[in-house]
């Protein structure tokens, strides 16, 4: 499963460990994606959304459904 945010379309982002001695090697800054199940009163069921914490903010703040209503028109399968 890629590391992606439904809601904000938050990926993983990509830099460098850094030694002490200053070499360089390549290393993945992923973002904190979890699982979350909502009730979804519109569809009269629940949904599982993979989300960031970011993304569970949002929904706390808008409310699920018009988040769902804007997944549905992006054409997100849930």
């Amino acid at each position: 499963m890629a590391a992606t945010c439904q809601v904000t379309g938050a990926v993983p982002g990509f830099g460098h460990n850094v030694s002490h001695s200053n070499r360089r090697t390549k290393r993945r800054f992923d973002p904190n994606i979890q699982k979350k199940r909502y009730f979804v009163p519109s569809l009269r069921r629940s949904v599982t959304l993979t989300v960031s914490t970011k993304g569970i903010k949002i929904i706390d703040a808008r409310g699920i459904d018009s988040v769902v209503n804007e997944l549905i028109a992006k054409g997100v399968k849930l």
